[in-house]
Formats: structure tokens, sequence, C-alpha cells
């Protein structure tokens, strides 16, 4: 199933619109994805065969990568901060940080990741599956 999405930052100066197949929609609760978002879990959703492109913005994105860190990167608006979508070589994909959609996600969270990683003052009560890193 192949969608379209569109995006945008929180000041409105980056927006994109990204094609792809909707295949994973995830709560990382990673301490990088904590750190990064400032809560108790990043949402993010995971699209294949994608194709982003940025309606404008784009000389106001930059990217923070974790030295050490096989996958972990931000993009974001150098105006407002806020993360928007990224296109990941390593997965040869697009990750929406749910968040910054305009439009609705077209599949609803699948799982909770790193869960043995989160803080316990987060997420707890609801009845998605839990794994302690990535599912197989």
């Amino acid at each position: 199933m192949s969608v379209s999405l569109k995006g945008s930052c929180l000041c409105g100066a980056v927006k994109y619109e990204v094609k792809g197949d909707p295949q994973r929609f995830y709560h990382c609760h990673c301490s990088r994805c904590r750190k990064s978002s400032g809560t108790g879990h990043a949402t993010n959703l995971f699209l294949a065969n994608a194709e982003l492109v940025f309606a404008s913005g784009q000389s106001l994105l930059k990217q923070f990568k974790v030295p050490e860190a096989k996958r972990f990167t931000r993009q974001f608006c150098s105006r407002c901060g806020s993360q928007v979508a990224r296109y990941v070589p390593e997965i040869d994909g697009v990750v929406i940080p749910a968040g910054s959609l305009d439009d609705e996600a077209p599949i609803q969270p699948q799982a909770r990741i790193f869960w043995d990683s989160r803080a316990h003052w987060s997420c707890d009560g609801d009845a998605l599956p839990r794994h302690a890193e990535y599912p197989g």
C-alpha cells in the first residue's frame, strides 16, 4: 500500500511530502530517543520504497548524528528545532517523526521498542507489544 503524506516543522518553514509504503510504526524508548524528544519516547513511522521531497525550507535543514551510533540521526529545522522526515540509507527508507505529520498516519503504532531502556515514569498501561530491542 503506497501512501502520500505531508508534514512540516513547528514554525512552518520546512514542509515536506513523502510517498512510500508504510512498514513500521514504533514508540522507541531508548535513551537517545528520550533525550532527542525530551519525552519518554519517540514515535516514528518508517516507509519503504519511499520518495522524500521538501516543498520549502530545505536550506534550513540540519542534521545531528550521534558519532558512535550506527543509525541514530536527527534531521531538524534550524529555525525552530523541530524534527522532520529524513531519508535513511542504512534502511533504504524514510523515517518520519510522527508528530511532524500534517496528515493522519496511515497505520497505528505497532509496538514499543527498547522497552527495557524506558524511563520507569513513562508510558505504562497500553496493550502494545513490548520488545527489549528491535523486533525480529
